[in-house]
């Protein structure tokens, strides 16, 4: 008999700090209820100082997660007062989500139609889809095996042979730290500064993660955050830019508010965007910013749950920081299946299409036919997110790399086999702040349960 949990266990799922209904209010009682206001500018400052800020040590021992957990700290004003004074310049917009403060930050670099721009493969499809946007030309490349992220040496390998074959440099390098993992900055910010390319540094996934105790979106010439409703906090949906100085925020907001012209009435030059963030949205995360520390804690203390419990598990292998100046924020905590592990019903894995999206991505999705492509998940990996689902715990493949993606089959990709091969054996398990101790050992118990 299948044993299952009376809740469902999610993946990463909102958590209310109890802050955030005093903002919200105050947007109300204000009329403060559009794309701007106190809310939108007070959140860019505090995030502002989070961007600059060195690591929070604090303990929260004695709290149980999340029924007691608490803010250290309800006053976002008194948040992070130790920064790195070399961030001073570093200025944030908050706007509708990550993927507009990718797009903007391609604006604001000024890629355009037919442009280059080299792009992470393993990643989510809001890293590349921006460029798409503007016409311009996503050149994949892949990844290397400690971090799963951008790898350096293909990097310069890339930018060599697109100089060689087009006479010009690319405009720009998206690098992304997959499910909060840290990439191999320093030896990628070398090979971008080699070649004077400006980098813009994904981080929605990667919110409170550090490389060398320093805030990753902080490193590059811009950085994106995401507060979508699965992300490290929320905004219900939103994210923001992180750019290097006042005068570049004051051109993103120019073009995050439609490009109007300082004349009495409306008159556009250039094309603009409605992409701010509401008042009522940024009031929510300035109450989520209260408890960003505690949720990025938590989630560390559910990767070593997971890490200690597969450690001598033969079979299965826990994605850790790979070095010591690395610290994941572990987003999602993620493990990797030896091809020969056998799970129980693997023989019938891929017989049956899904009727909605798998891992909490809320949306319509196409019907399909048949399960099978020319890259998916091993058998014994499909085998165990059904395991899951059907014992009620949420689980989900691992992103699928861009360079493997029908929509952009046409693209041009650098690989080295890294990606995909991860792709076909990697799981993402809950890591949010509503998953419990309980939980992950009722996770871990299903798991060894399924292995034959």
């Amino acid at each position: 008999m299948m044993i299952k949990t009376d809740k469902r266990i999610i993946l990463c799922l909102a958590h209310m700090s109890g802050n955030e209904m005093q903002y919200i209010q105050e947007a109300f009682d204000s009329n403060w209820v559009v794309p701007l206001g106190p809310n939108v500018n007070a959140f860019e400052e505090e995030l502002r100082r989070f961007v600059m800020s060195k690591p929070v040590k604090l303990s929260w021992e004695n709290e149980s997660y999340p029924n007691t957990i608490q803010p250290h700290e309800n006053d976002p004003d008194k948040l992070w007062s130790e920064s790195f004074e070399y961030l001073d310049k570093k200025r944030v917009v908050v706007l509708a989500s990550g993927t507009s403060a990718v797009h903007l930050a391609l604006v604001a670099l000024g890629v355009g139609q037919g442009d280059e721009v080299i792009c992470q493969s393993f990643t989510f499809c809001a890293s590349a889809n921006p460029i798409a946007y503007l016409g311009a030309k996503p050149v994949f490349v892949d990844s290397e095996r400690d971090t799963w992220n951008m790898d350096p040496a293909l990097l310069e390998d890339a930018i060599v042979d697109r100089m060689k074959k087009t006479g010009q440099k690319p405009k720009a390098i998206i690098l992304v730290y997959l499910y909060g993992m840290p990439a191999k900055l320093d030896q990628l910010l070398a090979v971008a500064k080699k070649y004077d390319i400006p980098v813009i540094e994904d981080a929605a996934e990667g919110l409170g993660s550090r490389y060398h105790g320093q805030v990753c979106g902080s490193f590059g010439d811009f950085g994106i955050l995401s507060f979508n409703g699965n992300k490290m906090i929320t905004t219900s949906g939103g994210g923001a830019l992180v750019c290097p100085d006042e005068a570049t925020k004051n051109k993103v907001m120019f073009y995050a508010t439609q490009a109007r012209e300082g004349y009495p009435y409306y008159q556009h030059e250039e094309v603009g965007y409605n992409y701010r963030l509401s008042n009522i949205c940024a009031g929510i995360g300035r109450g989520q910013l209260t408890v960003l520390d505690e949720h990025v804690k938590h989630h560390r203390h559910v990767a070593r749950l997971y890490a200690e419990a597969f450690k001598n598990l033969d079979g299965i292998t826990f994605h850790d920081n790979p070095s010591s100046e690395m610290d994941s924020n572990f987003w999602l905590s993620t493990i990797t299946f030896d091809p020969k592990l056998h799970v129980k019903g693997q023989e019938n894995a891929y017989k049956t299409t899904i009727k909605s999206a798998v891992g909490g991505a809320a949306g319509v999705i196409h019907f399909v036919d048949s399960l099978h492509t020319d890259c998916e998940p091993n058998a014994n990996v499909e085998a165990m997110r059904v395991w899951l689902d059907q014992a009620n715990v949420e689980s989900r493949p691992l992103w699928k790399p861009m360079h493997k993606q029908p929509v952009y089959k046409n693209s041009l990709a650098y690989t080295n086999g890294v990606s995909g091969s991860i792709f076909k054996i990697g799981l993402c398990l809950p890591s949010g702040p509503m998953v419990t101790d309980d939980d992950v050992k009722f996770i871990i118990d299903r798991i060894k349960a399924a292995i034959v």
